[in-house]
């Protein structure tokens, strides 16, 4: 049985994450820690409810409040501790065909990024060089969308030309 008050919750935080995110790459101080704190904020929320009740699956909140618990694991890059604990949280749950595969590489690549070693499935963008995004360094690249391709993603050369980042600096979800 889907918790909707759970469900609504997660919407709610992340509605507020997406609202305050274009300020935190501009040159307004305020909007950038207006931002900071929101992401804090919720990823604290976000291990008291994996305190409570694990990985917030589909089953348990809905398929898109899931994605929205995601997004606040994607966005705690802050709070490393937090990143990993839902790694492996939703690693589980992939394994047990309750995840989203294209999520968890998408947070993997975030931890790995933040931690500062090579991502692995090149879902994080570094930046724009002469109009195309550019990875962050990424482990054997020539196999990159072997492993994209594995976990459900597009190859590299379609993702961005669909998502092309607006400015340099701009991260991938």
């Amino acid at each position: 049985m889907v918790n909707d008050v759970l469900a609504r919750e997660l919407i709610d935080m992340t509605d507020e994450d997406r609202r305050l995110q274009p300020g935190a790459f501009g040159a307004d101080f305020a909007a950038q820690l207006a931002y900071r704190r929101v992401t804090v904020r919720n990823g604290d929320r976000l291990a008291e409810i994996l305190d409570e009740h694990g990985w917030p699956t589909a089953e348990l909140v809905g398929p898109e409040a899931a994605r929205r618990a995601w997004l606040v694991a994607q966005h705690a890059d802050r709070q490393l501790h937090l990143q990993r604990r839902a790694l492996t949280l939703m690693t589980e749950a992939v394994r047990a065909g309750r995840g989203d595969a294209a999520q968890l590489a998408m947070l993997h690549d975030r931890l790995l990024v933040n931690e500062g070693r090579p991502q692995i499935y090149g879902t994080q963008i570094a930046g724009v060089v002469d109009g195309a995004p550019v990875p962050w360094p990424c482990e054997d690249p020539d196999r990159m969308d072997d492993r994209r391709a594995r976990v459900g993603l597009d190859p590299f050369a379609v993702h961005v030309a669909r998502h092309a980042p607006a400015s340099p600096g701009t991260p991938a979800p």
